[in-house]
């Protein structure tokens, strides 16, 4: 009989295990969820959605300015397939070695007041010279 006393003891503990499980997954989902985007994507969303996202294309090669206090850089990035659309990306940080005009990047942050994207990432597509040739025998 004492088993019997004891189900919803246990009921009541498995339900509490299982919401804080789920409260978890939730609460990882939804903090770490960042849009993907390209430049001509990002320009057609209104910039207070843009809060949390990733941004691809490509480095312009005019408007690099590298910043006078520390590390870091402000460039223009380009749609890679339509090079009219341009955002401007502000990044305070260790720039890459592979960082230049015609590079294509990835920069992860959110739209800043000023209409620039503060970039808390940048990483830079590794070059074709660094990728194995494929030959025919």
């Amino acid at each position: 009989m004492a088993r019997e006393k004891n189900t919803p003891v246990y009921v009541a503990a498995l339900l509490l295990f299982l919401g804080g499980v789920g409260f978890l997954a939730f609460s990882a989902f939804t903090e770490n969820s960042v849009y993907f985007l390209n430049v001509s994507e990002a320009k057609a969303v209104s910039p207070d959605k843009l809060t949390a996202a990733r941004l691809f294309g490509a480095v312009s090669d005019q408007g690099i300015e590298k910043h006078s206090a520390g590390t870091g850089v402000t460039f223009h990035l380009q749609d890679k397939d339509n090079a009219a659309q341009v955002i401007v990306v502000s990044y305070s940080g260790a720039v890459p070695d592979t960082f230049k005009g015609g590079a294509e990047v990835i920069v992860e942050g959110g739209m800043g007041a000023d209409g620039r994207f503060m970039a808390r990432t940048l990483m830079t597509k590794c070059p074709s010279k660094y990728q194995k040739e494929n030959r025919k025998i």
